[in-house]
């Protein structure tokens, strides 16, 4: 699988989790280097712009990102 073309200038993992290195480890493993289609700041992005995507929004956070998607859509 191809990893997430938003890796390198990520601010969630350039900012948010500095203290945290295995967090950011396996999230990294899991949402940007495998699935990241399934990563809910990645589906914010794509469907309303990076400047939408809140810096407190953790990529496991898919019903978070499916709600701010549809009220944006009405």
């Amino acid at each position: 699988m191809a990893e997430c073309e938003h890796l390198s200038r990520c601010p969630f993992f350039n900012e948010t989790l500095p203290n945290m290195p295995t967090m950011v480890s396996y999230l990294k493993s899991t949402y940007c280097r495998r699935d990241f289609q399934q990563c809910a700041r990645y589906m914010v992005r794509q469907a309303l712009g990076a400047e939408k995507v809140p810096s407190d929004l953790f990529p496991y956070e898919i019903h978070r990102a499916t709600r701010m998607i549809r009220s944006a859509e009405q």
